[in-house]
């Protein structure tokens, strides 16, 4: 957390036991918490003080979730961990297209919001400082990432990638031609030892779209069946099938 203020967290849930037990724990772990009930609630809570991270159910009256994190994210970047039913994928997985940094599935246990929150906080604020001298310019394949301002371009062009993406190609440039297992990526990429694959498959997808010249027969980011995916930075790519 932050030395000189606690960080703010903006929780979105119109079901007020959620709401309430979701901020009294994170109350009790030291954060200042705002509670907005609707979606319309949500955008006008974070306009008059802009949250460090927000805690966001999908299923909002008003403006649903997907809609308010759009919102939110055209303002400017703030982390967002949604709140998802049991068996909503198709909900979760645009979540997760659209640059949600995590998700819980409904019932949770709150203490492990709450890990998930810290855990998210923390990937944040590393990735705006990057003042690790070690952390020096990425560059393969036309690709040249600069973790310390956390910018990204293919072949000079700017690339706009959420924060989970820049991390991960950032790790798949780390090491090239090795094999990663979603297990790994989860676990190096996210930080979590525990969390649903299917993570892994969407923010591949997305960056495939981003970073590969044919998305649909991508050469970079490639898949090893039966394993996860490698990073392919090889010269002659484009004579591979």
């Amino acid at each position: 957390m932050s030395d000189t203020a606690p960080d703010r967290v903006l929780v979105v849930d119109d079901d007020p036991t959620v709401a309430e037990v979701v901020t009294g724990y994170l109350q009790r772990s030291g954060f200042t918490v705002d509670h907005a009930a609707d979606g319309p609630a949500a955008l006008r809570a974070a306009g008059r003080a802009w949250p460090d991270l927000v805690v966001l159910d999908l299923m909002l009256p008003g403006i649903d979730g997907l809609e308010v994190c759009r919102r939110l994210r055209a303002t400017a970047p703030v982390p967002v961990i949604m709140l998802t039913a049991r068996g909503d994928e198709d909900d979760r997985i645009t979540g997760l297209e659209l640059g949600a940094d995590d998700y819980v599935t409904k019932p949770f246990s709150p203490r492990e919001l709450v890990l998930r929150v810290e855990s998210v906080l923390r990937r944040s604020r590393s990735a705006a400082l990057a003042a690790d001298p070690a952390d020096r310019p990425l560059q393969a394949a036309g690709l040249r990432l600069a973790p310390a301002t956390r910018r990204a371009t293919k072949d000079g062009r700017e690339l706009a990638l959420t924060l989970r993406e820049f991390d991960l190609l950032a790790h798949f440039l780390r090491h090239p031609g090795r094999a990663h297992s979603r297990e790994a990526l989860v676990r190096d990429v996210w930080g979590w030892e525990f969390g649903d694959l299917s993570t892994v498959t969407v923010h591949v997808r997305r960056l495939r779209a981003k970073v590969e010249d044919d998305p649909a027969r991508p050469l970079l980011i490639q898949t090893v069946w039966g394993v996860g995916y490698r990073f392919e930075a090889a010269a002659d790519q484009e004579e591979r099938p």
